[in-house]
Order: C-alpha cells, then sequence, then structure tokens
C-alpha cells in the first residue's frame, strides 16, 4: 500500500469511526486510569459484560491511590464474574508501582507501562495511544485478522511470527494525529465488521477497497489459526455444607488458578453418597441428611471441571482448620466466589 493508499485508509477508517464507533463509558472521558482499568477488563471479556463492571469498579475505586490501598477482598468482590483473577491482583500490584515509583501517575512510556504487572505491549500500546496520544500500535486478536485480511496472508495470527511481520505494518499505517481514536477504529473494526470464522460484513467496511482477501475472494479462509490444544477434564465433587443456617467456605491458595478467591469445600473425582459422607466427616462433621445436587461443567482457558455436588446438612465434631462459615447474606456481598461455583452459590438460596 503506497503513500496515497495508507492517506486514504487512515480517512476512511476514521470517517467511519466517527459515525459507528460504539459508545462506551472509557471512552467518554479517556483518562489514563479509566482507560487502564478498562482494558485490563476487556483481556478475554466482551465489551458488553465489561460495561457494568467497569461502571461499579471506577465509582468504588475512583483513583489509582484508592486501587493501590483497596482491600483483596473487596477488589476481587468487584472483579466477581469477569474471571482470569489475576488481571484484579495485578491492577492492585500495579497501583502501588505507580504510587512508589511514579508519584502516583500513571506513566505514558511503553517501557515503563510494560514494567507494571498485568500490562504487556498491546495493553501499553492502548494505554499510551489512547490516553497519551502516542503514536505506538495496539496490536490485539482483531487487528491481527484485519492486517491478515489487508494483506492475504497466511501466517498463523497466533504465532510470534505473525505478530512480527504485522507490527510494522500496522506501525506503517497510523496517523500523525488521532492515533487513539484510529486505534480504537481498528479494534472497533474487528469487532463488529471484519468478524472471525468466516462470516465478516463486507459490504459494510469502510476499507473494503483495500483488502486483498476481499479481492481475491479469500475471506473465508483467512486468517490462519492454529487449531486449540484440547482442554484437561478435571472431575471433582463440591459440597455445599450448612450448619446453623451458615455454610462452609474455604480460601483458595494466593497462586494458581482462581488464586484467593473462595469456594465451597469440594474433593477429586465424582464421589458417590457415601464417600460425600466420608468426605463430610474428614473435615469434622456428622451429616444430619445429604442429598444430591444437579452437577455443573466450568470451561477455563486450556481447563475443564466437570462438578457433581451434594448438599448437606451437618453437626460439627471438631473445628476444622481453613473453613469460614458464612450466612446466604455474606457470600452474596462479601466473599467473591468464583462463577465456577455458581450452580452452588444458587443452592445456598434454595
Amino acid at each position: 500500500m503506497g503513500k496515497n493508499g495508507i492517506e486514504e485508509f487512515q480517512t476512511l477508517l476514521l470517517a467511519w469511526y466517527e459515525k459507528e464507533s460504539r459508545d462506551l463509558p472509557w471512552r467518554k472521558d479517556p483518562k489514563p486510569y479509566k482507560v487502564w482499568i478498562s482494558e485490563m477488563m476487556l483481556q478475554q471479556t466482551r465489551v458488553d459484560t465489561v460495561i457494568p463492571y467497569f461502571n461499579r469498579f471506577i465509582d468504588e475505586i475512583p483513583t489509582i491511590e484508592d486501587l493501590a490501598k483497596v482491600e483483596e477482598d473487596r477488589l476481587l468482590k468487584l472483579w466477581q464474574g469477569l474471571g482470569y483473577y489475576n488481571r484484579a491482583l495485578n491492577l492492585k500490584k500495579a497501583a502501588q508501582k505507580i504510587v512508589s515509583e511514579f508519584d502516583g501517575v500513571m506513566p505514558s512510556d511503553g517501557k515503563a507501562l510494560i514494567s507494571l504487572p498485568g500490562i504487556g505491549e498491546y495493553s501499553a500500546g492502548a494505554i499510551a495511544s489512547i490516553a497519551f496520544g502516542k503514536k505506538v500500535p495496539a496490536i490485539d486478536g482483531n487487528v491481527l485478522r484485519i492486517v491478515a485480511r489487508i494483506t492475504a496472508s497466511r501466517e498463523d495470527i497466533g504465532s510470534q511470527k505473525a505478530k512480527k511481520l504485522f507490527e510494522p505494518i500496522v506501525l506503517g499505517l497510523l496517523p500523525k494525529d488521532r492515533v487513539g481514536d484510529f486505534n480504537q477504529a481498528l479494534m472497533d473494526l474487528g469487532a463488529t465488521v471484519c468478524l472471525p470464522n468466516g462470516t465478516p460484513r463486507c459490504p459494510e467496511c469502510p476499507v473494503q477497497s483495500h483488502c486483498l482477501a476481499f479481492k481475491e475472494g479469500l475471506v473465508s479462509e483467512l486468517p490462519v489459526k492454529a487449531s486449540k490444544k484440547s482442554r484437561t477434564v478435571e472431575e471433582k465433587t463440591v459440597l455445599v455444607i450448612r450448619s446453623g443456617g451458615r455454610f462452609a467456605i474455604r480460601k483458595r491458595e494466593g497462586k494458581g488458578l482462581l488464586p484467593n478467591l473462595w469456594e465451597f469445600p469440594n474433593f477429586p473425582g465424582h464421589l458417590t453418597q457415601q464417600e460425600g459422607k466420608e468426605a463430610l466427616a474428614s473435615l469434622g462433621m456428622r451429616p444430619v441428611n445429604i442429598r444430591g445436587l444437579d452437577s455443573a461443567r466450568h470451561i477455563f482457558t486450556h481447563r475443564e471441571w466437570q462438578m457433581n455436588g451434594y448438599f448437606a446438612t451437618a453437626e460439627l465434631d471438631r473445628e476444622q482448620e481453613g473453613l469460614v462459615w458464612a450466612t446466604r447474606e455474606e457470600i452474596q456481598n462479601l466473599y467473591s466466589i468464583p462463577t465456577a461455583f455458581k450452580a452452588f452459590v444458587k443452592a445456598c438460596s434454595e
């Protein structure tokens, strides 16, 4: 694409963005803090899911200083349902670093941004361009897909090779001014028009005239993306245990999957009802009654939980270290229990 072609591409895309851009709360007031929070929430999460979480988060934690001081349980409760909870933990760590090393001011330099926990090249590019107007690319899956189609590239867009090849292409497309708008226009184009899985809306595309995949009839074949690895399946049995009007929960470890969140006691494998009673005994409890719950499944990126469950009313023979007894209201309002256990949280109310 020559100089004239690039300038036309920029003009067409920005004109389209002015008319068709999505109405998002972080765009109305693109301060660095709000841009940062939105970008972290949008990782692996749909925009329509993020909006109410973003508004609630900003209302309760309006500044970097507030984020640096927020109690971890409160932070995780605000994040509950968004998944990928390390994003929330990294936000607090990054806020503390900004306060201690950058005088509480979000840095605008790409290297400084990448030094913050949870911020990678894409996020740094998005924050630097949208919040500070820096001429840097912000290359996510949407942009990789657009570039693959525009150039009719057959490189696997999930590979590092493709990212290295595409970065100078995107950098060459960036205008001198309105870089943040341009990067967001690419994001919106990929999210609403240049869709994946062979179903793009080419007639609506403002830069269709610059797309080699469209010209060559390759849109349904591109981009190339290697098949995902199969997920590991884990079987679990979850115990919803009630005693004296309260329910047993425990805190997960601070590392690995779902760190520092709360869960119902659970055991590997699908236990029979008798084995469920034995599991209760191992926790120092005698079951008054026990009944089966509907099975549930939760899919993580590379793992799948297949869960059976039992609801048990129990009497305590001894205190079990690590268990906390919480009311329904406390589970609902105070303790951050991940979506994986949603079906079992519901059982508490039934």
